[in-house]
């Protein structure tokens, strides 16, 4: 039954674009309206069926059971994913960050435009292996939206951003072992380490970054030179105060405190208690924290949760079963209908395998991370931030899987056949 309403979940999810479209034939703020808007949210899918799930195991089991079920699952990552996207939306964390990537943009021998967005597809990225990838998509989708997407482009321009995006955060945070949701799965497990990581994955997936950027950058020169892109610090542009270096650091102590303590649910929602009080009293060097994206994205997840922690059945039998090469593959088109993390977790728990097949297996869950929303945790943060910038506020999942193939050929190329 899990995997029935998972099915449907996933088939809701690629249908959301056209849902979200049928809701304008309609009167605004109708409750048919609502209704289709509300099922046209990709980030409400899976929280949805996950509920209408519980919902049917109360009636063909019992109530208890139902409660015990969701009492037996790990919502330690959609509580983290909210925590970090509510903290790296933070004025002072993307003011630092738009300075970083300004600062390393001005070195780059290309037009403004072009050489920011660049290096905005290579450091904002990187920077989820040390920040953790819901952070790093926060802010790399902010900055990306507030000084590239605010204007009007085209949807080959808006697509191929958003997949490149994707992909490279997904491969990005493989520079270290505590970072990527697929590689914190298995790292303690196999004893996978910062040295072991670096070295089989992390300078690769920098290759495979730098190349993703560059091929987007080179198909959209010709509308990043006729951007009206302003270089200027962004108080400047937004009329907001620049924050204190202090206000800075302090934010970027509280994000790497809630990092360190990302397995401790109890521990950073107590940071964020904290750091809630710090923005009360600098308000006026803060924005509003992003409660509501934060939340949707947490449902999203929390959905995945419940209704991915089923699937073992019909997901372990492919991974025995397959040679390196062909499990390789299989894992990168099967990271498009269910998330990374909970592949590599899977086939943490198969005793046996060997080392060949464990690379396969990550490789291909982090290459894969960038074809729909619900490939890789981070996704949906960047869906919520960047769709209000497409057509009708709507991502359209056909389109944006079309565009992320190239970027993530990019990406399996470069982990699978780079020495």
């Amino acid at each position: 039954m899990a995997t029935a309403f998972f099915a449907i979940a996933i088939i809701h999810t690629f249908a959301a674009a056209k849902i979200g479209h049928c809701a304008h034939h309609f009167p605004k703020d109708s409750a048919r309206q609502r209704l289709l808007h509300l099922l046209g949210e990709v980030e409400v899918v899976f929280g949805l069926w996950a509920a209408i799930f519980l919902v049917a195991v109360c009636f063909t089991d019992s109530v208890h059971a139902a409660v015990e079920y969701v009492e037996s699952r790990n919502f330690t990552e959609p509580a983290f994913v909210f925590v970090i996207m509510a903290m790296a939306a933070t004025w002072p964390v993307l003011y630092g960050a738009n300075v970083m990537i300004r600062e390393v943009a001005r070195w780059i021998p290309l037009p403004r435009a072009t050489a920011f967005y660049w290096v905005t597809l290579t450091i904002g990225p990187l920077l989820g292996s040390f920040i953790t990838e819901p952070a790093a998509m926060t802010v790399t989708a902010l900055i990306l939206l507030r000084k590239f997407l605010k204007f009007e482009t085209s949807g080959t321009f808006r697509y191929i951003t958003l997949s490149v995006l994707l992909v490279n955060i997904s491969i990005g945070g493989t520079l270290t072992h505590f970072a990527a949701p697929p590689v914190l799965m298995v790292a303690e497990t196999w004893g996978w380490d910062l040295h072991f990581m670096f070295m089989h994955f992390g300078w690769k997936a920098t290759t495979a970054t730098l190349l993703n950027a560059t091929y987007a950058t080179f198909m959209l020169r010709k509308e990043l030179a006729a951007l009206p892109f302003q270089h200027e610090d962004d108080e400047k542009s937004l009329d907001r105060p620049r924050p204190p270096l202090w206000l800075i650091a302090a934010h970027i102590a509280f994000l790497a405190a809630t990092v360190y303590m990302a397995h401790h649910m109890a521990v950073f929602i107590g940071i964020f208690l904290l750091f809630m009080g710090l923005t009360v009293v600098t308000h006026y060097h803060q924005t509003s924290l992003q409660y509501e994206k934060s939340l949707l994205v947490s449902l999203f997840l929390g959905g995945l949760v419940v209704l991915g922690g089923l699937q073992a059945w019909w997901i372990a039998p492919i991974l025995k079963s397959l040679s390196s090469e062909l499990l390789y593959v299989c894992t990168t088109l099967l990271t498009a209908v269910t998330d990374n993390a909970a592949l590599t977790y899977l086939g943490a728990q198969v005793p046996d395998i060997t080392d060949g097949v464990k690379y396969a297996l990550v490789a291909g869950a982090v290459a894969g991370g960038g074809l729909t929303v619900i490939a890789n945790a981070p996704n949906p943060a960047g869906f919520s931030i960047l769709k209000g910038s497409f057509r009708d506020g709507v991502i359209n999942p056909g389109r944006l899987f079309f565009r992320a193939l190239t970027p993530t050929l990019i990406a399996m190329a470069c982990l699978w056949f780079l020495p």
